[in-house]
């Protein structure tokens, strides 16, 4: 089935593959060829392509997919490769959202900050694969 991940930035991929798994907001999901037809939304998390023996793995935050059942297309807010994640400018974003998250003023942003400490986390884990 073709798989193709849409950014505000990119076209981040098009190729066919043998199976996904990413995170909705139900909880994972995994797609074969010939799934039936659904439309979803994506949570912060990651993605899995399988094609032939070979694995990849890339953050996928946020966003919503539609699937058929030759064709998957994601429009994402963002996603990224492990070679593409710069670990030190996640690790100060988590810094930051964990400082953020640790205040009790009545002016912090909760969501917005365990928004940001998910996405940090996310891809600091991400980084650690190698996409090769």
């Amino acid at each position: 089935m073709n798989l193709q991940i849409i950014t505000p930035d990119k076209k981040f991929f098009d190729e066919e593959v043998d199976r996904i798994v990413f995170k909705t907001t139900e909880g994972d999901i995994g797609i074969l060829p010939n799934h039936e037809p659904l439309t979803t939304i994506i949570s912060i998390g990651y993605i899995k392509i399988k094609q032939e023996e070979k694995e990849r793995k890339a953050s996928l935050i946020g966003g919503f997919a539609e699937i058929q059942p030759d064709k998957v297309t994601i429009l994402a807010d963002a996603a990224e490769w492990p070679h593409e994640i710069d670990r030190s400018r996640a690790e100060a974003a988590k810094r930051r959202a964990e400082e953020r998250l640790a205040k009790k003023s009545a002016e912090i942003d909760r969501a917005r900050a365990e928004t940001a400490l998910k996405r940090a986390l996310v891809r600091l884990e991400i980084s650690q694969y190698s996409d090769k």
